[in-house]
């Protein structure tokens, strides 16, 4: 297939435009701004996302579009107008570029915030009523319900967080305390929570772009395999040829002392559970490659091997 990429310089983007070739696919990256084409790109046009009526060109004789630009989570001081305006709108409008160039199907890189906050007291299924409880997940959630509104096959790939080499936000503060030479006093916090490995989400995109009949449906893509805070530690450890060196401690000492130091926020995000169930996607015959251990681990020695 001929595939438009737009967000081809980030962090998902980026590897993408290198994993699509290898499973046999062209890819045309959609530029913000004059710049280097990136390579193995089959090509690149520059157009502008907020006027989607200059795309028509770009969109010539593509069969599908993936689209994982926009404003991502955890970026501080954004307005929700912002979030709005690039989130929701752009993607909408892209969306309709496509349809008028007869795009065949139009792959929305969602979120599961889309559907939850940080936290889940369930495990989180697409039959779950949404409930975004930030910018980020409301804009991602309407964008969404804009698409169901347009004549296009469409899909959400509602992900978890991502983990891969150059992940930043809660992967890197997660590997930095991998890293740490300290033991860890993480034993007792059982939440779980589901991670989504770069390979299994090209995996789930592979999946949607050859799925024959329309889909037309948001889609949860995570890992199968859920992990408390502790056994990932472990497994990037592992990764590092080093023991876990996790022992127990009262999760109420350590909520404790986060708030202590103003950073309750973060123990809601890192000690609350959030886990998804992909069955689905599975059931359109998606293959996770990768279980979360191993590519933890995996991610772990990567990052060893480039820092000599």
């Amino acid at each position: 297939m001929l595939i438009a990429l737009t967000g081809a310089t980030g962090f998902i983007g980026q590897f993408l435009l290198r994993e699509l070739p290898r499973r046999g696919h062209r890819v045309r990256v959609l530029l913000r701004r004059p710049s280097d084409v990136p390579m193995p790109a089959a090509g690149a046009v520059i157009g502008d996302l907020l006027r989607p009526q200059n795309l028509s060109a770009a969109l010539e004789d593509v069969d599908a579009v993936i689209h994982s630009a926009g404003i991502g989570y955890g970026m501080t001081g954004i307005p929700e107008d912002d979030y709005r305006l690039l989130n929701t709108e752009a993607t909408v409008g892209l969306a309709r570029a496509g349809r008028r160039a007869g795009v065949k199907r139009f792959i929305f890189l969602s979120s599961i915030r889309a559907q939850s906050g940080p936290t889940a007291d369930t495990v989180l299924t697409e039959a779950d009523e949404p409930r975004p409880t930030e910018p980020y997940g409301r804009s991602k959630l309407a964008a969404e319900r804009a698409l169901a509104e347009l004549d296009i096959d469409w899909v959400a790939l509602r992900a978890t967080l991502v983990y891969g080499p150059g992940a930043k936000g809660n992967i890197e503060r997660l590997t930095q305390l991998a890293r740490s030479p300290w033991p860890l006093p993480l034993a007792s916090v059982k939440a779980r929570r589901s991670l989504l490995a770069l390979d299994n989400l090209a995996a789930a995109i592979d999946t949607v772009l050859r799925a024959p009949a329309p889909l037309r449906r948001p889609l949860i893509v995570s890992d199968v395999e859920a992990l408390t805070i502790a056994e990932m530690i472990a497994a990037m450890r592992a990764g590092l040829a080093r023991r876990p060196r996790i022992f127990p401690c009262p999760e109420t000492l350590i909520q404790g002392v986060l708030r202590a130091r103003g950073q309750d926020e973060r123990y809601r995000s890192a000690f609350g559970s959030l886990v998804a169930n992909p069955s689905a996607l599975v059931s359109l015959g998606w293959r996770p490659q990768v279980t979360t251990p191993a590519g933890l681990r995996e991610l772990m020695r990567m990052s060893d091997t480039s820092a000599r």
